[in-house]
């Protein structure tokens, strides 16, 4: 694995702020929104994050981090523009926590991987993307992103279901 290059560290770093922003925005609030400064924090690092893995290529070429990094984008756009427009009326809240939930799992995936296959430095835990330990990781991620949109489609529901006996 080649060594970690001053944007890997800077990526590293504000990911890893990311993902904490995100625990904690999850946490107190149960959901990201730019209407709180950690959800707000969790949105900015995130696209910094995202635009930052795209200049790193130390795989040889375009691979499946830069596409999870656009796909971040793409979340993250579409989950604030369904925060801001309310495109789809009631429902628009549901895909903002789609998009903005779905952006944990994209970072999740590289970070998860790049981590098993550098340390322990010198004889990491894994060699290859294939490895059963990394698929074993993923699976697990995806299935607690699941897991997590179910909760919060239902705190969703409830939520309004409440705000709409309290009109």
């Amino acid at each position: 694995m080649p060594e970690m290059t001053l944007l890997g560290w800077f990526h590293t770093v504000t990911g890893i702020l990311a993902l904490v922003s995100a625990m904690y925005t999850l946490t107190k609030y149960k959901m990201i929104a730019l209407s709180n400064a950690s959800g707000k924090l969790y949105i900015l690092v995130t696209v910094i994050v995202a635009g930052s893995a795209l200049g790193i290529y130390n795989q040889g070429g375009f691979g499946i981090a830069h596409w999870l990094a656009v796909l971040t984008l793409a979340a993250t756009t579409g989950g604030v523009i369904m925060e801001k427009t309310r495109l789809f009326g009631r429902l628009s809240v549901y895909f903002q926590a789609l998009g903005y939930s779905s952006t944990l799992l994209f970072h999740m995936i590289p970070a998860i991987t790049d981590f098993l296959r550098r340390l322990p430095v010198g004889d990491p835990f894994v060699d290859s993307f294939d490895d059963p330990l990394v698929v074993g990781f993923h699976q697990l991620f995806l299935a607690i992103f699941v897991v997590g949109m179910v909760i919060q489609i239902r705190w969703l529901y409830a939520s309004s279901a409440d705000s709409a006996v309290s009109d």
